[in-house]
């Protein structure tokens, strides 16, 4: 083990709180036959996980690829941080480094938190300019945390008014097994209608007979009273 993960470590451990660390693993669902079956909490909060990973911004990225592999999941989320902070930087090298070593580490990247806060950087907005075709890849992959991946990852196409990945995407996993994807459809939908109200809407009413209902209470969450009445008919 480097000595800046041993570092990292034993920072986070000294901001453990004891009732988060008895909450998190009921909270990320990591008891057995849960999809975060495993995990391992310090209980650190994420402004406190922000803290150590902006203190250590710096780091090489051969000691975040071991971070990002400890059993540990505010280590493993503190890397992910100083991955998005590097990204940040416009070096079109490192970018590319960065997501590059993202979708090599996926099977550590095993939680929706860990997935929600860095996906959009590291993967959406390096995509920004380029093809697509990877997060198609990852919607077809076996891991849940792949296909996570690729639809929040639309969230910054959805930020500059680029809607078309967020709907063939949705398309794509409409029928998927877990609650967890329909949530982050809906929720991708949703954030897709606060930039085109219409299209969404136009979408769900075709959708609304054999979209799941989770994903479709997500994504019409901020239509009317009226709007929502209607579109939650099975027809």
């Amino acid at each position: 083990m480097k000595q800046i993960t041993k570092t990292i470590t034993s920072e986070l451990q000294a901001l453990s709180n004891a009732e988060k660390r008895e909450i998190f693993p009921k909270f990320f669902k990591a008891g057995k036959g849960e999809y975060g079956e495993g995990d391992r909490f310090l209980g650190v909060t994420v402004p406190n996980v922000r803290a150590i990973a902006k203190q250590h911004k710096d780091i090489a990225l051969a000691e975040i690829q071991e971070l990002i592999q400890s059993e540990w999941h505010e280590v493993r989320l503190c890397a992910l941080i100083i991955m998005v902070e590097k990204s940040k930087k416009k070096d079109e090298a490192l970018r590319k480094e960065l997501f590059d070593l993202y979708l090599s580490q996926t099977k550590h990247i095993n939680n929706w938190d860990l997935v929600d806060l860095s996906c959009r950087f590291i993967i959406g907005e390096y995509l920004l300019d380029k093809s697509r075709d990877i997060l198609y890849q990852l919607a077809q992959s076996p891991l849940l945390w792949d296909n996570r991946i690729a639809i929040v990852s639309t969230y910054a196409f959805i930020r500059k008014g680029q809607l078309e990945d967020t709907y063939a995407l949705s398309d794509l996993m409409m029928h998927h097994p877990h609650d967890l994807m329909h949530k982050a459809i809906g929720w991708m939908l949703r954030e897709a209608g606060k930039r085109d109200s219409k299209r969404l809407y136009d979408y769900v009413m075709h959708h609304r007979a054999d979209m799941p209902r989770t994903m479709l209470r997500y994504a019409i969450e901020k239509f009317s009273p009226t709007e929502r009445s209607t579109l939650m008919k099975r027809v």
